[in-house]
């Protein structure tokens, strides 16, 4: 993949979970849209809302493997299932971008290796083997990884280096809280200082509202004039975004942010925030665990 793809303004998919249930899928237990990859009577689903959003003017779809990571399976009792279900997500995003005859790149999703919205404060080397084994599946099917909301620069240094073992080019999904940092508290220069990469495509902030965005431009301005972050800014909401035949829809915000001057100008893309594509918490099948803040955020 040419990893300058990002100098121009590219048009992401919005979220699969959500996506996928206003479509007809039932989950069972947490597993949220991981469902859809173990059972397959849904595998068909799945490679439809892929051709929902490529219908809609995605140009870049993201594999719909976010809770098919292992701790998610194990809490669940469905380990068995994880190998099977990271490959399909693969193998049915590869099959909506043939099906579509366009030039569709695929991003892997590399999510948290643990909870959402959260500091992993487990042993490096266990979320390296994490990363690790959720990355060799999806290889074969992507044209880069991307960090699917991450809390931390411990998270996204371990999975930048699994990325680079793996030879393929990474996309980081930052989350950022009201006050402009990460859970762990670190704000997006501080993450970037500690994880520059030449295999760096950009970065995302992830599952974060516009107010939050606007409120980081200058922060991410800077960086880019001090030549810290390579090609343009890519923003990226995971919220639920119903593709419309490239139609809006109501109380959808679109932004997109300029590598010249950072303006607002028309990509981003976030539904109402009591609609977005998280899924439950790993101790609760509803959101109750998620902080407020959290909730505000999206």
């Amino acid at each position: 993949m040419d990893i300058n793809y990002f100098s121009k303004v590219r048009i992401l998919d919005g979220g699969m979970g959500q996506h996928l249930l206003s479509k007809g899928l039932k989950t069972k237990g947490s597993l949220w849209s991981a469902t859809a990859l173990i059972d397959e009577k849904y595998h068909k689903l799945v490679i439809d809302s892929h051709l929902d959003f490529i219908k809609a003017g995605a140009e870049v779809i993201i594999t719909n493997n976010f809770s098919a990571r292992k701790t998610r399976m194990i809490q669940n009792k469905v380990e068995k299932h994880f190998a099977y279900a990271n490959t399909k997500a693969g193998e049915l995003a590869f099959k909506a971008k043939e099906i579509s005859k366009k030039k569709i790149i695929i991003g892997g999703s590399l999510p948290p290796q643990n909870d959402t919205y959260v500091l992993d404060s487990r042993d490096k080397n266990i979320i390296e083997k994490n990363f690790y084994e959720q990355g060799v599946l999806l290889k074969p099917f992507v044209d880069f990884f991307y960090l699917d909301v991450l809390s931390s620069s411990k998270e996204c240094k371990i999975a930048i280096n699994i990325c680079e073992k793996l030879d393929l080019p990474v996309l980081v999904g930052l989350h950022v809280k009201k006050n402009g940092k990460l859970p762990s508290k670190e704000n997006i220069a501080e993450v970037f200082e500690k994880c520059k990469n030449k295999n760096l495509l950009g970065i995302i902030l992830a599952c974060t509202s516009p107010e939050i965005i606007e409120n980081t431009v200058d922060e991410i301005k800077e960086l880019k004039q001090l030549n810290e972050i390579p090609n343009d800014i890519v923003i990226r909401a995971r919220g639920e975004t119903v593709p419309n035949e490239g139609k809006n829809n109501q109380n959808n915000f679109e932004f997109e942010y300029d590598s010249e001057d950072v303006e607002i100008k028309d990509t981003y893309e976030s539904e109402q925030k009591s609609k977005y594509d998280m899924p439950p918490s790993s101790d609760s099948e509803d959101y109750d665990d998620i902080e407020d803040e959290d909730i505000d955020d999206i």
